[in-house]
């Protein structure tokens, strides 16, 4: 069903308005016309004092113009509720205001009870005033198209810009958090991308404004410190894998790993989402947590493993294969789980005799979590059945697996089998679905 809204002039007027780059040429005619007519403007110190001093104190419309320094969106609210006076109020927001703008979380906070915000003394319109974005003007400025750019933000998030470096020709960077930049700049030389060409912008559309570009290998920490912005070329981005990476691909040692066929059904079993958290448990070589990882860009993927060469091993593989949305956590289940974020998915190849224990502090944390693991002994296969029977496990799937490979013994091909796999799915409550 479609939703129709019908837009009455209200006698209060809030307008979000996208001030562009933050100096008032920038503004679109009709946020200025709105901006004039305003009885009071509310903003962060950065955004008001522009407009302040350009001289824009409302004498001419007859009025005595608020300025008022807030940005957080709980006190804008209270603001508008405990001032009625103000009939026409400006809400500045700096570049636009659908592009990782403020005016998102303040709008679902004038409209979350389901209509406007309203009190005795009527409703309140809200208007929304698109500004041109730092993206519009950067990209304009170094005569670069963007609707092909991979948009990521570095500022106060935690978005995997690596895995989209990797992959795509060209990146768009919002930065300004000095923390993320190094971190950036650091994992670009953990990895050696090197192969790029990067513009950094400083001070967009301000006096100081400066354009810098260069080669990737010469990026340095310095060059994006500071509230900037940068976008990437590169000419011969990764192919993002589909299929199944081969066992031999991996960094082995004497730790146990999921072979390649298994580890498949698996990862089709945990149909992990792009956003997804997954915890792989006893994580061995890290063959599970690198192919999770690759498939997927936003994903978080916690290794966790007690054996100090799996760990050296699970680091030297998620290198290989640029997987960065890979945290490793040394030591054992269920006590390194505690201060972990919640899981979406778990995978279990190994829980050391604490199966039933691991259970219990994944389903502390969500009791929607979907699981899926793995065992060879049946021992560990009648510890499952018990936690069935207990309706520890519910919805849950058994499959066995055989899988066998033809090897050349001489003249002659011959199926060698592995060993029999036992592939358990299932979740620690019914699904609401």
């Amino acid at each position: 069903m479609c939703e129709m809204r019908q837009v009455t002039r209200a006698s209060r007027q809030i307008g979000l308005i996208g001030i562009g780059m933050g100096t008032e040429e920038m503004l679109t005619e009709s946020a200025r016309t709105f901006l004039a007519d305003s009885d009071c403007v509310i903003g962060a110190k950065r955004m008001v004092e522009p407009f302040r001093k350009a001289g824009q104190d409302g004498a001419e419309h007859g009025t005595d113009r608020v300025w008022i320094e807030e940005y957080r969106k709980e006190a804008i609210v209270q603001i508008l509720k405990e001032h009625p006076e103000y009939r026409k109020v400006a809400v500045l927001f700096s570049g636009d205001c659908g592009f990782y703008s403020g005016a998102k979380g303040l709008n679902h906070l004038l409209e979350e009870s389901g209509e406007w915000v309203k009190d005795e003394h009527g409703a309140y319109e809200v208007q929304w005033f698109p500004g041109i974005s730092s993206l519009q003007y950067f990209c304009a400025k170094i005569h670069k198209s963007w609707e092909d750019a991979k948009i990521i933000s570095l500022h106060g998030t935690e978005e995997n810009a690596i895995d989209a470096i990797l992959y795509r020709k060209k990146i768009f960077l919002l930065l300004g958090d000095t923390k993320r930049s190094d971190a950036l700049c650091e994992k670009l030389q953990y990895y050696q991308i090197t192969e790029g060409t990067i513009w950094i912008g400083k001070n967009l559309s301000y006096p100081e404004e400066t354009i810098e570009k260069k080669s990737l290998k010469d990026l340095e920490k310095e060059d994006l410190q500071g509230l900037c912005v940068a976008l990437i070329e590169r000419k011969h981005p990764l192919v993002r894998r589909t299929g199944s990476i081969a066992d031999e691909e991996f960094i082995r040692g004497k730790v146990p790993m999921t072979k390649s066929e298994v580890r498949s059904l698996c990862l089709a079993k945990l149909n992990l989402p792009e956003d997804g958290i997954l915890y792989d448990i006893g994580a061995g070589t890290g063959s599970v947590s690198v192919e999770a990882a690759v498939k997927g860009g936003n994903r978080k993927i916690y290794a966790i493993e007690q054996n100090p060469e799996g760990v050296e091993l699970i680091r030297q593989n998620a290198r290989k294969f640029y997987a960065d949305q890979i945290r490793i956590i040394e030591g054992k289940a269920p006590e390194v789980l505690k201060d972990l974020e919640a899981p979406t998915h778990a995978f279990v190849g190994g829980s050391s005799g604490n199966l039933r224990e691991i259970l219990n502090c994944l389903k502390g944390k969500n009791p929607q979590v979907k699981i899926v693991m793995t065992c060879i002994s049946l021992k560990t296969l009648s510890e499952v059945l018990e936690l069935m029977a207990e309706n520890v496990l519910v919805d849950t799937e058994v499959l066995q697996i055989a899988v066998s490979k033809a090897k050349q013994v001489g003249v002659h091909p011959m199926m060698m089998g592995q060993n029999p796999i036992y592939l358990i799915s299932g979740n620690l409550e019914t699904s609401r679905s």
